[in-house]
């Protein structure tokens, strides 16, 4: 079972390195809001994939994967979010400084409550005594929702999770048992990426850079979420 479990296990692990829409979202919110924020919205990611688990093993992924309306509209909806994400990456203002990891920075602007969308909190500046808690809150729920709004979790968990499963288990036993893996490597590699991006914070906070990052991160998230929108499955 050992040596399945570790097969299993470097599987996962080369999925979960593979730059896709999580990292976009991961950067976008590293490099203008700072580590805490980074490591929040990796939090939300993680929820979203033990939401999917959760699904996996009590039967109802199968049964949206095997929908061809219902994924449809998970996945149009996804690929909106993603654009969306885009859309206000590129629409940021210029800053000349980064912005505080705890929210109520220079960088407020499109993240917190100038759009009133689903990453900030809503109407209002951030400088009032809940703009921290908002900011914290859209940091993780925009991790969340990205990976929750991702039917390509529920095939990828429905489709590959029960071969890979350690035999000796029962079946929903060792599908859980590869979601957790699943959810420890994600945690393990993004919150590194998310250290990384950290250590270069003062490159990013110039504004030319900032400026430049928000346009690429925005253009590819408005890809992923274009190529989510118009995929066969």
């Amino acid at each position: 079972m050992l040596t399945q479990l570790a097969a299993a296990t470097g599987v996962l692990a080369l999925l979960t390195v593979v730059p896709g829409p999580d990292m976009a979202v991961v950067t976008r919110r590293a490099v203008s809001r700072g580590r805490a924020d980074g490591l929040r919205t990796v939090g939300g990611i993680a929820a979203g994939l033990l939401l999917w688990g959760a699904l996996t093993v009590a039967g109802l992924a199968a049964l949206l994967a095997a929908s061809a309306e219902v994924y449809l509209a998970v996945k149009l909806a996804g690929a909106a979010y993603l654009c969306l994400l885009g859309v206000q990456s590129l629409r940021r203002p210029g800053v000349g400084a980064a912005a505080d990891g705890d929210g109520g920075g220079a960088a407020g602007g499109v993240d917190g409550a100038g759009v009133g969308g689903p990453d900030g909190g809503g109407g209002g500046g951030l400088g009032g005594p809940d703009g921290g808690r908002r900011e914290r809150g859209g940091a993780w729920r925009t991790g969340l929702v990205s990976n929750a709004l991702n039917p390509k979790i529920a095939v990828f968990y429905t489709g590959l999770l029960p071969t890979l499963a350690p035999p000796g288990l029962r079946p929903a036993a060792g599908m859980a048992l590869l979601v957790l893996v699943h959810v420890l490597l994600t945690l393990a590699w993004l919150g590194t990426y998310v250290y990384v991006l950290s250590r270069a914070r003062r490159f990013f906070a110039r504004p030319r850079v900032r400026r430049a990052m928000d346009r690429v991160t925005g253009v590819v998230l408005i890809g992923f979420g274009l190529r989510v929108a118009t995929s066969a499955s």
